[in-house]
């Protein structure tokens, strides 16, 4: 009987992690809409320098995201086609940060972004055959074979 009941509960499991995540269908149903660049770009602005002021922090980009004459520093590459729920889940990682954590993002020298606002990447491009195995450009393609 255990082992029945063991059974039906993977099985039930199994379906319900089959199910997408909330980002990949707009989350609680809501249809999934791009992200407007200039409202997602303000919202970052404003959000950096309520953390900055929050956790005291005084570095040249907390100055930036503190100054409203400054246009905000955010750029999203042209083929970048970001969710709308990708903006919320940024800005909520950036306000749920620890201060700490939170002057990694800010920092002058070498800022880190945090992974839920990495939604833009570059893909890597795939390394053609015979490149990176050695044989130099064009190795094993298309050469004849002598006897």
């Amino acid at each position: 009987m255990k082992r029945r009941t063991l059974s039906s509960a993977v099985v039930v499991l199994g379906v319900l992690l089959m199910a997408p995540t909330p980002g990949d269908t707009g989350a609680c149903g809501r249809t999934a809409t791009e992200l407007e660049h200039d409202r997602y770009t303000n919202a970052r602005k404003v959000e950096d320098c309520q953390r900055c002021q929050e956790c005291g922090l005084d570095t040249a980009r907390c100055q930036r995201a503190c100054d409203p004459k400054a246009l905000p520093e955010i750029v999203l590459p042209p083929t970048c086609r970001p969710l709308y729920r990708d903006g919320e889940v940024c800005l909520r990682a950036l306000g749920a940060a620890s201060c700490d954590t939170f002057a990694t993002y800010v920092d002058d020298d070498a800022p880190a972004n945090p992974s839920e606002c990495d939604f833009c990447r570059v893909p890597v491009p795939e390394i053609p055959p015979g490149f990176g195995d050695g044989g130099g450009p064009g190795a094993g393609v298309g050469e004849a074979s002598t006897p």
